[in-house]
């Protein structure tokens, strides 16, 4: 089942349910999932609707900060909600143990040292997460990385 297909089951499932928050949510991820086919002229496969999927998290993620600051609780719950509901379509992302250890592999594979050397071992790490179909959190593994050649 594609993505979008999923999407389409999911959004029948909640209309039937008369559950409209995550209604409103699975709309705008059809939405976005569709531009980004009509936009690249072909079918998205699994990496790329993760892709759309992570990018609108970030937005929410986003979203929550500036509504926190504002003191608008309610728009920050409501935020909170909808990342929730997306998060559901991402695949299961890295732990802090798989990011320390593709961390010390990074550092060994390039013999990163020093923190100049972080542009190296933050793309070997990367790399080494998603073959292993574990994407990682980009600030998680940068503080890692920094912190491994830092002490």
């Amino acid at each position: 089942m594609t993505p979008l297909e999923r999407i389409a089951a999911d959004l029948t499932a909640a209309m039937k349910a008369r559950d409209e928050a995550r209604l409103s949510v699975l709309r705008m991820a059809k939405a976005a999932l569709k531009y980004k086919e009509i936009d690249k002229h072909a079918a998205l496969d699994e990496a790329e609707a993760a892709q759309v999927f992570r990018g609108m998290v970030k937005q929410r993620e986003d979203s929550v900060q500036q509504f926190a600051a504002a003191g608008r609780v309610e728009l920050a719950a409501k935020e909170q909600a909808e990342i929730a509901v997306l998060k559901a379509y991402l695949p299961q992302e890295a732990s802090d143990a798989d990011i320390a250890a593709a961390v010390e592999q990074a550092v060994a594979e390039t013999g990163a040292s020093s923190p100049k050397d972080m542009g190296k071992a933050m793309k070997a790490a990367l790399a080494a997460l998603l073959a292993g179909g574990k994407p990682a959190d980009g600030r998680k593994l940068s503080e890692a990385v920094k912190q491994r050649l830092a002490g």
